[in-house]
């Protein structure tokens, strides 16, 4: 074992026994959607390993903090785009996905954001997009909802169902699988959207 992987056993070690994990581990989601570039599930899954009889309370926290980070990345987008947006974005380095996003929200709407959200593409984008355009915050929010919902307690449920080799599963498996949660998320929301407008 490396120097690196001891110190990353015992850190994971006092977090799994710290009495405020949760409120940890809230802040490591909220800070991942925001800013970090390190997948939480690198995390997460050990964790909900080790905590079978509270997977589904962690699943929870988790979506709560992404949720709160995406309520302030909406905020940055609709207030404080021109100083501190811009430089988000710069600073991330997703000007290119940024600008190829709005096209697509602009036409998509709600399911772009839930496509987005399960996608792996920086889930900063949807947010200040959705600020920036003046999105209903409430459909904003219900969609990040759904889309992180799905991927952390989709990831609760296989970790109770398969338990820690769940962990070389997201490895290998996690970008096809996220490439087809989103697509079929998107079909799903796309194909509802046409047949309420045959309806009305």
């Amino acid at each position: 074992m490396t120097i690196a992987s001891r110190r990353a056993r015992v850190w994971f070690e006092k977090l799994n026994a710290s009495n405020h994990m949760l409120w940890l581990l809230g802040t490591l989601s909220f800070l991942e959607t925001i800013i970090l570039p390190i997948p939480l599930e690198l995390i997460l899954i050990p964790l909900m390993g080790a905590n079978r009889a509270r997977i589904w309370v962690l699943a929870m926290v988790t979506t709560a903090g992404c949720l709160l980070a995406s309520l302030l990345g909406y905020g940055v987008g609709m207030l404080l785009f021109q100083s501190v947006g811009v430089w988000f974005i710069e600073f991330m380095g997703i000007q290119q996905g940024f600008e190829t996003f709005q096209a697509f929200f602009d036409q998509y709407g709600f399911a772009a954001i839930l496509a987005l959200g399960i996608l792996p593409i920086p889930f900063q984008i949807a947010m200040i997009t959705a600020g920036l355009s003046g999105y209903p915050v409430l459909l904003f929010a219900l969609a990040a909802l759904i889309a992180r919902g799905l991927r952390y307690f989709g990831l609760a449920w296989l970790v109770s169902r398969f338990g820690r080799r769940v962990e070389q599963m997201w490895r290998h498996h996690a970008l096809i699988t996220s490439l087809a949660g989103g697509a079929l998320v998107l079909a799903v929301v796309l194909g509802l959207q046409r047949l309420a407008a045959l309806v009305m």
